[in-house]
């Protein structure tokens, strides 16, 4: 215990030096109460490595929390047992919720306007009793500028929450910044009455200002409101824009990490192995910072995995996969992280140049940029659900999920992926009238409709059927072999470049993986002991010959 507070001064410190030791004293003490007023248990060690991840907007998945706890047998069933609530807290929703105005109420119309401790606090401990953890996003980088603590920045220049933002005379600093919504966004800044604030994303998401140790302190209290509830984890999004200094692109700067380390050394006093998971869209190597010693992140994603995944099936070659997860792409992570690892979320298909080459960009934007509605961000990325990228074929999007599930990492699944959602052009026009941004990313939303659904899940010929009977029936094998989630990786090599074959290995538990990601019929030999056939779609096996014919888009996952 005093180890761990020890680590909570000595991060101070590293930030702030031996100023505000007053504010520091007092933060602690409060810690120290919420540590003793807790009464939930600590969850299980790395227990994120073992879980199916499902992303869902609460509101777009079915209304409220009481419709989405109506959907726990469903998503119990279908093999999820860790639940992504995308933004949930209070917010105008500009930006699909990331623009937080209170980082300690849900947003009333999730709550059916009911009393909030009655509704979230049922919901979390059903989702318990189903054995499904729940982890939400926090955006920590900035607030909206409809936050109580920026409508009161704006009043006057002496103004106590003035500097919780960054505010300037002119638009002349943090020059060397990138417009990250390029293409939507003209400029990092913002003028407001006689100045100018500064922001990384959309313009009515003002960047906090971490200089400021009040900020950090009423940040790490929103994180002990959350845990004290009994929430299994935190997105952290935009981490690595938290701290600015002049001269530089202000990313993944040296005090962004002793921020993130002070967020889960607060955290981990309180109610240890609660996940604090890294949304940094950078390279491996980067991302890797935000693990630390263990000390910092548990999890973070795997963003340069996701494009180079579509361009093995586009290009029908193993070749970009196994080099985006070779060493000199992929350095070793210490032994309690985790990658996650996903096709398609709630952003693009991101194609930044931070993580692809300009040909790799231009190859895979050519393949899949169906639709010119499709452009985001004038060519770094490609808004569209999975099943259209796939060109509605189930057989291509239960290979494409094969090779997710079964490479190194934590597969997360974004809401409608399991019955071939399609883009939803109606909400799109609806959030462009509501935000006043062309933000094609909002194909990739939009809202389920039960009634409808389930009538096509009882026709064997729909496409939502043929999808989720294929999806279902990896997400459950998956969940039964720990190999996949914590198993090395060795690559085999086959005679066809568009075979991709590989084994997870986990103590006793070992499999064999392989998948035909060429669209005309491939015949291999395979030389492993195979003990079983666990799963399989389009192929043919012969024990006694061991021989293998596959189908286009074709895969087997055979028990060794």
């Amino acid at each position: 215990m005093n180890n761990q507070k020890e680590n909570i001064i000595r991060l101070w410190k590293a930030i702030y030096g031996a100023s505000h030791i007053e504010l520091l004293n007092q933060f602690i003490s409060e810690v120290e109460t919420v540590k003793k007023e807790i009464t939930i248990l600590p969850n299980e060690e790395e227990w994120y490595k073992d879980v199916t991840v499902y992303s869902i907007y609460v509101d777009l998945f079915n209304k409220d929390f009481q419709g989405l706890e109506a959907k726990l047998d469903y998503l119990q069933e279908l093999g999820v047992s860790c639940l992504w609530l995308l933004p949930i807290l209070d917010s105008p929703g500009r930006d699909a919720g990331f623009d937080i105005k209170d980082y300690r109420k849900i947003r009333p119309d999730l709550l059916g306007y009911k009393a909030q401790d009655e509704v979230f606090d049922g919901f979390l401990k059903k989702a318990h009793a189903k054995g499904i953890k729940v982890l939400f996003d926090i955006a920590i980088n900035h607030t909206s500028n409809e936050h109580p603590w920026f409508l009161e920045s704006k009043k006057s220049t002496d103004n106590p929450y003035r500097d919780y933002y960054i505010w300037n005379k002119d638009t002349d600093k943090y020059l060397d910044a990138r417009i990250i919504f390029y293409g939507i966004e003209e400029s990092n800044w913002k003028k407001e009455g006689d100045e100018y604030f500064f922001h990384r994303f959309f313009d009515f998401q003002p960047d906090l200002n971490f200089r400021n140790p009040q900020v950090l302190v009423e940040m790490s209290r929103n994180f002990l409101f959350w845990l004290k509830k009994g929430v299994d984890g935190f997105r952290a999004d935009a981490i690595p824009y938290l701290w600015k200094e002049e001269g530089t692109a202000c990313e993944n700067l040296p005090k962004t990490h002793e921020i993130v380390k002070f967020f889960r050394a607060v955290i981990d006093y309180v109610r240890p192995n609660t996940l604090l998971l890294a949304e940094a869209c950078q390279k491996p190597k980067d991302v890797i910072e935000y693990f630390g010693d263990g000390d910092e992140c548990h999890a973070g994603y795997h963003f340069p995995l996701m494009p180079q995944i579509y361009k093995a099936l586009e290009s029908e070659s193993a070749e970009p996969i196994i080099h985006t997860l070779s060493k000199e792409i992929t350095p070793d992570i210490p032994a309690g992280s985790q990658w996650f690892t996903f096709l398609r979320c709630h952003d693009e298909l991101s194609l930044e140049l931070v993580y692809v080459t300009e040909e790799d960009r231009k190859y895979i934007h050519e393949s899949y940029c169906k639709q010119e509605q499709w452009d985001f961000r004038l060519g770094q990325g490609i808004s569209s659900r999975l099943s259209e990228l796939m060109d509605n074929d189930p057989n291509k999007i239960a290979l494409i999920y094969s090779v997710m599930l079964t490479l190194p990492g934590t597969p997360v699944v974004y809401y409608g992926d399991e019955f071939g959602k399609q883009n939803d052009t109606q909400f799109y026009q609806e959030q462009i009238k509501l935000t006043g941004k062309d933000d094609t990313r909002f194909l990739v939303r939009g809202r389920i409709n039960w009634d409808e659904l389930e009538a096509e899940l009882q026709n064997p010929n729909s496409l939502s059927s043929n999808v989720y009977r294929l999806l279902s029936k990896m997400l459950k094998l998956r969940s039964q072999h720990k190999a996949f989630g914590r198993g090395d990786i060795q690559w085999l090599s086959s005679p066809h470049k568009n075979i991709l074959m590989y084994k997870r290995t986990h103590g006793q538990d070992c499999i064999l993986i392989v998948q035909n990601l060429s669209s005309s019929t491939s015949q291999l030999q395979i030389d492993e002991l195979v003990s079983k056939e666990l799963l399989g779609n389009n192929v043919n096996w012969n024990a006694s010959t061991k021989q293998l014919s596959m189908k286009a888009h074709a895969y087997q996952w055979f028990k060794i």
